[in-house]
């Protein structure tokens, strides 16, 4: 959840607008989301810091209006010692709300507030962002080799980077990240025996980062069942899980565990998990111990080894059915039947290396 969309049903809640249904839920929301609780607190006392300073206006506008009443009954001497008093009152009154004021924003810089949210828009490195960095290294060593060996390269093509995909299906279609292919000219798949297919983009949600891709190449001949299924629901924190990709030119198996329910600064759409990844590892697949997908690699945190986060399965879904059926050869059917869930973990890897492929972008 966004912080302005979280803002907003605070202040729904705040104002008894919700349903007691949805202001329950809202309330047990809060009990299980600590960094969005404590944001509600804040805000409360925000909230109603600025409701008292709208009171002493109303309490001064009120005295102004009692204050002309009362001038216009009484043009004596009388009026001259009201005035006096007036101006005093109003004085104060506006000294009041200044000092309201004053303290609610004073309170919110020395918690944080204010640090917290610029920290939250600049902590965070994706991988995408190391990609970019990635592509634009090998792109000028290749212009490089290119100037020196121009007769010997003239048919090949500069590769940009290199992530990571995997089947959706066996008859040719992979998912991985936008990021991953955004901008590229043409796309190949190589699987770890080392045998290349071209691929086309079918779809993309660049808000998900996610990107849906087909094997349009002759030499592919369809695959074997699927092994693994899909998890729709979500997992447990704590839940050992492992991933499986392509850092380098070889597969790389990385093990660790589901952190948080929640992606960066309360990401609904992602998991935080903790497994070492790198920038090949984009569009990796995540599983769990009985062999299901439950995320697919998209990025992690700047300066904590680990820390990285992988876009739900759910949401995987989710984008396959707001594909345009005429985008589309053939429908896609995610497999629902699990041959890796009796495997030991070595048994799982070996099956697993023929689905997953090292995307290159040209």
């Amino acid at each position: 959840m966004q912080r302005h969309d979280f803002i907003n049903w605070a202040d729904q809640y705040l104002r008894g607008e919700l349903s007691t249904e949805d202001a329950v839920a809202f309330e047990n929301f809060c009990k299980t989301e600590p960094t969005y609780a404590e944001l509600f607190e804040q805000h409360r006392s925000f909230v109603q810091n600025l409701q008292k300073t709208e009171l002493r206006n109303a309490f001064q506008q009120s005295l102004i209006a009692e204050g002309n009443a009362f001038q216009s009954e009484r043009k004596n001497t009388a009026t001259t010692k009201v005035a006096s008093l007036w101006s005093k009152l109003q004085i104060n009154a506006g000294v009041a709300a200044a000092v309201a004021l004053v303290s609610v924003f004073s309170t919110l810089w020395i918690t944080g507030y204010f640090t917290n949210i610029k920290k939250a828009n600049t902590d965070y490195s994706a991988l995408r962002r190391e990609m970019n960095s990635v592509k634009k290294n090998v792109t000028e060593q290749n212009k490089a080799i290119q100037n020196i060996n121009n007769d010997k390269n003239k048919n090949n093509a500069a590769i940009h980077f290199g992530a990571t995909g995997f089947m959706l299906t066996r008859d040719g279609y992979v998912v991985t990240n936008y990021h991953v292919i955004n901008g590229a000219d043409s796309i190949h798949l190589q699987n770890v025996k080392g045998q290349a297919y071209r691929a086309q983009i079918v779809y993309t949600d660049a808000q998900k980062d996610i990107a849906i891709l087909h094997i349009d190449d002759t030499s592919f001949k369809n695959l074997k069942n699927i092994p693994y299924t899909f998890k729709k629901q979500s997992s447990e924190l704590g839940e050992d899980i492992f991933t499986l990709g392509f850092p380098r030119d070889e597969a790389v198996y990385g093990q660790g565990y589901l952190s948080s329910n929640t992606g960066y600064a309360g990401d609904t759409i992602a998991y935080q998990i903790s497994i070492p990844v790198n920038p090949g590892n984009s569009g990796g697949p995540v599983l769990d111990n009985q062999g299901n997908i439950i995320g697919i690699i998209s990025g992690k945190q700047k300066g904590i080894d680990g820390a990285a986060f992988a876009i739900k399965t759910k949401e995987l879904v989710e984008t396959l059915n707001k594909i345009p059926a005429d985008s589309l050869k053939g429908n896609i059917f995610l497999n629902n039947k699990n041959t890796l869930s009796t495997l030991p973990r070595t048994e799982q890897i070996k099956k697993l290396q023929d689905y997953i492929y090292i995307v290159k972008v040209f």
